[in-house]
């Protein structure tokens, strides 16, 4: 029977360098690299998978030259307004993952509006991790539980792993069963770092502006050939006990 992952996560890596090969701007692969999101939305709602995660930009991405910050901005905004009815017709529940603080209002409200239009669809749902860093989330994270205990609304012993899980940007859909990372790289790059604790990690060198449904096609048929032991060992997976069930279910709950 083939597993279908509750949850997808993608970084989207290879944009530049694909223009690069075609010796075009950096921006030209960028701009490419949109069909390969509506691709990965719509393979993940034809396959039924409930939630995809895209990373599209890193807190660490401003860094990058002035110029292309602002041209992935400005086509983060476009791309939000062009797709937003779409997203809607097909039931999709958009949301957007990171730090929106040094956003420009036009931006700000452009995601608001993007949200609240979608929020009660009841189709796939849809991370944008823009400006997002795993650092950053954590940070975040331990700040809202630091000021609760201040507040008296928590106590320090009654910390866990649930309390502190519940205070991550991502906390109401289940960890990444799947990494996707396109362009031949071999790291997470601050993404989703307490998320990805037990995720399955796939590599292609494929740039992302070239991802289509056979290479998705062809991650998901790896996935489907790990054995996810989560702590057990591999003849207790086989035998499929009770407890691992029941471990599953918490780790999608």
């Amino acid at each position: 029977m083939i597993k279908i992952p509750a949850h997808v996560a993608i970084i989207m890596d290879g944009n530049g360098r694909w223009a690069k090969q075609r010796l075009l701007p950096r921006f030209a692969g960028h701009q490419q690299g949109l069909n390969s999101v509506r691709t990965a939305i719509t393979f993940c709602a034809k396959k039924h998978i409930p939630c995809l995660t895209l990373f599209a930009f890193s807190s660490e991405n401003w860094r990058r030259p002035e110029t292309e910050v602002n041209f992935l901005l400005g086509l983060f905004l476009r791309s939000l307004k062009s797709e937003l009815k779409t997203l809607a017709e097909n039931k999709v529940c958009l949301k957007i993952i990171g730090d929106k603080s040094s956003f420009s209002e036009e931006l700000k409200t452009a995601i608001l509006e993007a949200e609240k239009i979608t929020e009660n669809n009841t189709g796939m749902r849809l991370n944008i991790a823009f400006n997002y860093g795993g650092h950053w989330d954590i940070i975040q994270a331990t700040k809202k539980i630091t000021e609760e205990v201040t507040e008296g609304k928590l106590k320090t012993q009654d910390i866990s792993e649930e309390i502190f899980r519940s205070h991550l940007t991502l906390n109401d859909c289940p960890d990444p069963d799947l990494l996707i990372r396109t362009s031949g790289e071999y790291r997470i790059s601050n993404f989703l770092l307490w998320q990805f604790a037990y995720t399955e990690l796939y590599f292609t060198d494929c740039f992302w502006p070239d991802f289509r449904e056979e290479q998705f096609e062809e991650a998901l048929k790896v996935y489907n050939k790990r054995k996810r032991r989560f702590g057990y060992i591999g003849e207790q997976i086989e035998q499929s006990p009770p407890d691992f069930a029941i471990i599953e279910q918490k780790i999608h709950a």
